[in-house]
């Protein structure tokens, strides 16, 4: 029986990744990351509420230091907090569009970004530090760019 952390989202697809079941590497965080993803679960449900209650696909939520590692992942990640997730919501539009949402929503952040056009990625702070509300989009052409931002055109 899978273990819920919130309404819709379980524990095993917030540590689920291809890249560490590949590899062996083990994914099992601690319980102090399980209450971080508890927090992030609560956001993602209010997440799911402001795109109209559509279901949200996660790509990629805790990552242990060895699976960070082994996806290229920043050293000083949120993900082996269990602090970020990256993800995607289909039947809403774009991750552009989705990005755009959670922007206007109001709902409380670390970091939002627009990742490469294919996901967005939604950080939170540690429990009890205020949010640096980051808004950003990040192409392989052009690092990080403030704000929220479709693939940019290169000349």
């Amino acid at each position: 029986m899978p273990q819920f952390l919130s309404p819709h989202f379980t524990l095993d697809e917030m540590v689920f990744s291809q890249t560490a079941a590949r590899e062996g590497i083990d994914n099992v965080p601690p319980p102090q990351v399980i209450e971080n993803l508890r927090r992030l679960c609560a956001v993602l449900e209010q997440v799911r509420a402001t795109v109209g209650n559509l279901p949200v696909v996660v790509s990629s939520g805790y990552r242990s230091a060895a699976l960070n590692k082994a996806v290229g992942g920043s050293a000083t990640s949120a993900h082996m907090q269990g602090l970020a997730v990256d993800f995607t919501v289909p039947r809403f539009g774009s991750t552009l569009q989705v990005a755009q949402a959670i922007a206007l929503s109001g709902l409380e952040f670390d970091q939002l970004i627009h990742e490469y056009g294919r996901w967005v990625h939604l950080g939170l702070p540690p429990a009890g530090v205020r949010g640096r509300a980051q808004a950003l989009s990040i192409f392989k052409e052009t690092g990080y760019l403030a704000g929220l931002h479709a693939r940019p055109v290169l000349a």
